[in-house]
């Protein structure tokens, strides 16, 4: 199940290789609501995994973001004892469009907003046919 979350990120950490196989990074959006008459202010960590840990390089701390995540569950045993955890696994971050700004997204079948601009001066036809 597929759920999304808009707020501000607040920080991005680096990769982290826990494993030959395994690779994660982590970051933490903080979302603001009003309950009550009360601002209430959250601070999710989410984390991203193998080849999903650059999808955070196109945003930066203080940019409105929505997070598309998945939330995973484990049981841990060690020495008799049980643990479980839970991870927010996310696995796409669009920026939020604000006026002056273009928003980028991680969807892998998206380019990068330069891929294919070029001004019309850079216009000069050198292939070789």
């Amino acid at each position: 199940m597929s759920y999304e979350l808009t707020g501000k990120l607040l920080e991005k950490f680096e990769p982290v290789q826990r494993t030959g196989t395994f690779k994660v990074r982590e970051f933490v959006v903080e979302k603001s609501e009003e309950i009550n008459g009360k601002t209430i202010t959250n601070y999710i960590k989410f984390q991203c995994v193998q080849d999903r840990v650059n999808i955070v390089d196109r945003v930066n701390p203080g940019d409105e973001i929505k997070v598309y995540f998945n939330i995973k569950g484990s049981k841990w045993e060690k020495d008799g004892r049980i643990s479980y955890f839970s991870n927010l696994d996310a696995w796409r971050i669009e920026q939020i469009l604000q006026p002056g700004k273009e928003a980028s997204s991680d969807d892998d079948h998206i380019e990068p907003l330069d891929t294919f601009t070029s001004s019309s001066q850079d216009t000069i036809d050198d292939l070789p046919f």
